[in-house]
């Protein structure tokens, strides 16, 4: 077919964008109707939208991404989905051994899990959470190793060129990590430039990831990258995960365990 031109690629582009996410999918023979392009112009466009994290690619076509909304300070966050959080937080506290070093990273969920860890024999945790921090302070056999910072009040963590020299000398048999955003093609993100510096180094320090996450933080796209989905080695979630995502990441090799 002759190509007719309309707008330059970034305008067709922009417009296109505000297309998907008003119809969620649509489909390459869709796109050479509405724009009149050729089908290898509607695919370059949708390569090139799903290239900076805007839309999904799927066969045929491609799907808007879900954006993951703003997040509201920490202790609020603590109501939400309290009751998947707790059986998330039990599963993932029966990973951790006796004489273990662990981090535990900031976040509701991650919280949850220290409270069920004030048992643990000779147990070692480092950690930026202030949050964390008041829930294993006084706990009997268990030692808490406190990277400096600054604080970041609504996440009650700790953050900034302190904390990431701090987090350059530590190592941990595990990291158990809480997450804003999953997403099969943009990995995890999350929505604070300052934090995801810190998170991806957290995610350096251990020998096994263990990402603890609801069900509403899948599907979802955040601001900032902080890492693809091979630094995972197991995932703790709940039932309300949509099937079809826990299949995808279990056949990319991740342990995903189901609360």
């Amino acid at each position: 077919m002759n190509e007719i031109v309309a707008e330059p690629a970034p305008e067709r582009q922009r417009l296109l964008l505000a297309w998907i996410e008003r119809r969620q999918r649509v489909t390459v023979p869709e796109i050479t109707e509405r724009f009149a392009v050729s089908p290898a112009t509607a695919r370059r466009d949708l390569e090139t939208l799903a290239g900076e994290g805007k839309v999904q690619r799927v066969h045929g076509g491609a799907i808007a991404v879900r954006r993951a909304p703003p997040e509201p300070p920490v202790l609020q966050r603590s109501l939400q989905q309290a009751e998947e959080k707790q059986r998330i937080a039990a599963l993932a506290a029966e990973l951790v051994g006796d004489g273990e070093t662990i981090f535990l990273s900031s976040g509701t969920t991650v919280m949850e899990v220290a409270h069920l860890l004030r048992e643990r024999q000779n147990l070692t945790v480092l950690t930026n959470s202030l949050l964390v921090i008041n829930a294993l302070a006084d706990a009997p056999n268990v030692e808490v190793i406190v990277l400096g910072g600054v604080v970041r009040a609504s996440e009650s963590s700790l953050v900034g060129a302190l904390t990431l020299r701090s987090l350059a000398e530590l190592r941990a048999v595990k990291v158990i990590f809480g997450i804003r955003a999953i997403d099969l093609e943009q990995g995890l993100t999350n929505n604070s430039l300052e934090e995801s510096l810190i998170d991806r180094e957290i995610l350096r320090l251990g020998s096994e990831i263990i990402i603890v996450a609801d069900h509403t933080k899948f599907g979802r796209v955040s601001t900032v990258f902080i890492s693809g989905l091979e630094m995972i080695d197991t995932l703790v979630t709940d039932a309300g995960a949509p099937v079809e995502m826990v299949q995808a990441l279990r056949e990319q090799g991740i342990d995903v365990r189901i609360a």
